[in-house]
């Protein structure tokens, strides 16, 4: 079920007790306006500036919570402080900040704030935290799937080694039975000899008892005797053999002595074995990236459009010994034959990327042990440089690849005959010199836009090296003789409007409201905030407005003539 959007109420209207829907936002006076009072608005002088959208913007922004109000004092925070950085409230500059001599108003601190500098890298700041966010939860689910896999390969090795146990106990089972069945065998072959011949005697015994009773009751008295002489001599003949058969037989007892291994097996192997966990470092890299707060700062274009940069020369200077400072300055060397490029990153545990010609960038440490070797396009690169997690490296091209070799995009320009060196900025534009065409030229991050910055009219001599300091949004280049320039980067235009209110020949002031609308009217009272005059149906208006203290006319002294205002612009480089 979708929720209930409120309807915003305009808010000079609802001073007055009546209710009207706003068709706009003064994100300034925090408060919605109706197209009426949207007009008288931007008519009065200290809100024509206002930065007024539409309210579906406004529904973007609604919750966003931004605080005005000092925390410490809970005062409006009117003012700011440049030496520590800090909005202030008016508490706060006349107790903790009377000996700053640069606390500045608020309103004068953030003039342009959303072209700045500070907005802009906070901007890139967010996008390079939320991109580095984006690898960091990749690693980890990378991390969870490489455990998964680990976690099926090791049941895997637990049920092969329990199968292999298994079988290995089957076999010598089996072996044990067979060897059990056979000795139990034989063992009961000799009980069966012994249990015939028993057998055999006792029948024979059985069978002298019977014909002796037979004797003695139907045979005379010498068949008796006879009898029982030769009896005796059977019985004692059988009772030897008996005898000599008891004393051949032997009793068996069948018993076994299990292997120890086996015993142990059950009685003190507890466990089938054990599973480790070896926390070795993650490898996260979570860069921590600069955020300036300060709010003046040089604007930055809010396109992303290479068409939109300009420069602006700051200094020349000549270097006049390179070769004896770098000399002074090298504690180490690497040796890599026919090293063309080379850079370190520093948030990459000081990697060392390494171009020497040929098809490949190898990755060294400081030791230069090789670590990784990545396959590119070009079998003739030259020279290296990076932005954020993106290469790039140029012969008679410009190529931009991913950190792992995969190429996004390559640039050919005819105005690229010889590039010397090349620096990204924040953006991943890339900023190129070419050493015969004596241009400097910067490449759209995308690879499908460029512009000519720089020729040799701006004093480029087969320039050789070229830096982009993303901090301060200068450009360093230098020339092969010695000679170099640190340039700014700037957006080339803004339009600001002023309007000039004057006083009459009669000294009347007129009204400034309606000179906005290049009419002139009697003013009948003074906005001491606004610092303009105010006719009857102005002041109505402009009593609706937070901007609501005014005074007579006979309180204030007139000095100036009645002249009607006109638009004023001018251009101004920021």
């Amino acid at each position: 079920m979708a929720s209930t959007i409120q309807v915003l109420g305009c808010g000079p209207c609802g001073y007055d007790d009546a209710t009207k829907e706003a068709r706009r936002w003064c994100t300034n006076c925090d408060e919605g306006l109706c197209e009426d009072c949207e007009k008288a608005h931007i008519k009065n002088k200290i809100s024509r500036n206002h930065k007024i959208i539409s309210i579906e913007d406004y529904r973007k922004i609604e919750n966003v919570s931004i605080s005005e109000v000092c925390e410490n004092h809970g005062e409006n925070l009117e003012w700011f402080c440049k030496t520590h950085d800090k909005s202030l409230c008016m508490v706060c500059v006349t107790s903790n900040h009377k000996p700053c001599s640069d606390v500045i108003s608020i309103n004068i601190a953030s003039r342009n704030a959303s072209q700045s500098a500070a907005l802009s890298d906070f901007v890139g700041s967010i996008d390079g935290t939320l991109s580095n966010l984006k690898q960091c939860i990749e690693k980890r689910v990378s991390a969870t799937k490489e455990i998964e896999k680990q976690e099926l390969e090791i049941k895997k090795m637990i049920i092969q080694m329990r199968k292999k146990i298994n079988s290995h106990l089957d076999k010598i089972e089996e072996k044990l039975l067979l060897e059990l069945g056979s000795i139990s065998r034989s063992c009961k072959s000799e009980y069966a000899k012994i249990l015939r011949r028993l057998k055999s005697a006792e029948e024979k015994i059985t069978k002298l008892r019977e014909q002796t009773l037979h004797i003695k009751q139907f045979s005379s008295d010498i068949q008796v005797f006879l009898g029982t002489y030769q009896g005796n001599k059977s019985l004692a003949s059988e009772t030897k053999s008996i005898k000599d058969a008891m004393d051949t037989c032997k009793d068996y007892e069948l018993r076994v002595d299990l292997n120890s291994q086996i015993t142990k097996l059950s009685a003190e192997v507890q466990e089938f074995g054990q599973i480790k966990v070896s926390d070795n470092s993650s490898q996260l890299h979570f860069r921590d990236h600069k955020i300036q707060q300060a709010q003046i700062g040089i604007p930055v274009p809010l396109s992303r459009n290479v068409s939109n940069i300009q420069l602006q020369l700051i200094t020349t200077s000549t270097l006049t010994s390179f070769r004896n400072s770098m000399k002074n300055r090298m504690s180490s060397k690497i040796h890599v034959p026919c090293i063309t490029g080379c850079i370190i990153l520093p948030n990459e545990n000081e990697k060392l990327y390494v171009v020497s010609g040929c098809a490949t960038i190898d990755i060294l440490d400081l030791s230069g042990r090789q670590l990784e070797t990545l396959e590119i396009l070009s079998n003739s690169t030259t020279y290296l440089t990076t932005s954020g997690d993106r290469i790039f490296y140029y012969t008679d091209k410009v190529h931009c690849c991913l950190m792992n070799g995969e190429e996004l995009w390559q640039f050919e320009s005819k105005n690229l005959i010889c590039p010397r060196d090349a620096s990204a900025d924040g953006n991943h534009n890339v900023y190129v010199v070419d050493f015969h065409s004596n241009n400097l030229t910067i490449i759209q991050n995308d690879g499908k836009d460029s512009k000519i910055l720089l020729t040799e009219s701006d004093g480029l001599e087969s320039p050789r090296a070229v830096y982009y300091d993303n901090e301060k949004r200068k450009l360093l280049i230098c020339n092969q003789e010695g000679t170099f320039s640190c340039i700014k980067s700037f957006k080339s235009f803004q339009i600001l409007k002023r309007r000039i209110t004057m006083a009459s020949t009669n000294h009347v002031p007129c009204c400034g409201p309606c000179e906005y609308d290049d009419i002139t009217t009697e003013a009948k009272r003074w906005c001491t905030t606004c610092k303009e005059g105010l006719c009857e149906e102005c002041e109505k208006a402009h009593l609706k407005t937070k901007y609501r203290e005014t005074i007579k006319l006979s309180r204030l002294k007139i000095n100036a003539r009645l002249t009607t205002c006109r638009s004023l612009r001018s251009v101004s480089i920021m």
